[in-house]
């Protein structure tokens, strides 16, 4: 199939990108290069410099190249950036992503798989999380991934367009076989910041409350290996096509590990000490939150395969190893 993935040279995108060619797809890459890397770019797939608020060119792309299906990363994601300027988060990913719908529908691409997040929820009413859960997001980020999965159901009853919203978790480590050199820019989640630490570019990092109520009193997240999301990307579209109907389905580890027990990992992975200073919780952050996948295996045949602490956190550790000494 002939693929486009807007926003293919960032974190998870170039991951994206890299499973849908090594499942033998043809890749269009069409990113702004805000976040994403050129580095990130490779020579298999065609790379058009592109904006989603640009809907020109959006148009000419999808109405000059015959797609089969378009994967939609290109969004803004700093939870707390985006309640400091609404406006921003508002233009990039909502009036964004109606650029892209309208510039699908006139191209007769028909299927769409779209990054979503666990931020649609918000605070969690019961664990694990499934798709039933009520979404109340808690930051505006939150609120304009909930707006995009709500204008895709729209463009599904109206214009026949089928859908797959992935609600991602908190997505962790680089590719398992270090075929992907640029690191994320300007990370806020945790992994990285740890990675940061001990790689020297940070002189320490910090954690948030240490008075939960969990086994060590930090917090508890559902961490998913980027390779894993990315296969579930292909699943996804495999799903959507061949079943006609468009899915919402989270993806996730099913399994929690504490800010403790990352950085216990790390520490012993790295071998370096990585400072870390306990400081006051931050507004809004839950004591623990994982993730039901049960969908996502009975709809996709998905599992997750590499998101064990161990391997997220070697993966990364190579990948920032390679990138500092390159």
């Amino acid at each position: 199939m002939n693929i486009l993935v807007i926003g293919g040279a960032g974190y998870i995108g170039s991951h994206v990108t890299r499973e849908f060619l090594d499942n033998g797809h043809n890749c269009t890459v069409y990113d702004n290069l805000s976040s994403g890397l050129r580095q990130n770019l490779y020579k298999e797939a065609l790379f058009i410099h592109g904006d989603i608020l640009d809907f020109p060119c959006l148009l000419d792309v999808m109405t000059n190249t015959s797609f089969d299906a378009l994967i939609h990363l290109a969004a803004f994601k700093a939870a707390g950036e985006s309640m400091l300027n609404p406006g921003k988060y508002a233009r990039n990913n909502i009036m964004g992503t109606i650029n892209i719908l309208n510039a699908a529908c006139q191209g007769g691409i028909k299927n769409i798989v779209f990054s979503s997040s666990a931020a649609v929820y918000g605070e969690p009413q019961y664990l694990p999380i499934d798709e039933k859960h009520p979404t109340v997001p808690e930051n505006f980020y939150g609120f304009t991934k909930l707006d995009i999965e709500r204008l895709l159901e729209w463009y599904d009853k109206l214009k026949n367009i089928r859908f797959a919203a992935l609600r991602y978790f908190n997505a962790a480590g680089y590719d398992i076989d270090s075929r992907i050199k640029g690191l994320e820019q300007n990370p806020a989640n945790l992994i990285p910041i740890i990675m940061e630490t001990a790689i020297g570019i940070r002189k320490e990092m910090q954690v948030f409350g240490n008075d939960y109520d969990t086994t060590d009193g930090t917090c508890i997240r559902d961490y998913i290996h980027v390779n894993d999301l990315a296969k579930g990307h292909v699943s996804a579209l495999d799903y959507i096509i061949k079943n006609d109907k468009s899915i919402t389905i989270n993806l996730g580890s099913e399994q929690g590990f504490s800010v403790t027990q990352v950085l216990e990992t790390a520490r012993k992975i790295t071998g370096k000490p990585i400072p870390a200073k306990t400081v006051e919780r931050r507004s809004g952050d839950p004591a623990k939150l994982t993730a039901s996948c049960s969908l996502a295996s009975e709809l996709l045949g998905w599992k997750a395969r590499y998101s064990d602490m161990e391997t997220l956190i070697k993966t990364s550790w190579e990948a920032y190893k390679i990138a500092i000494n390159s």
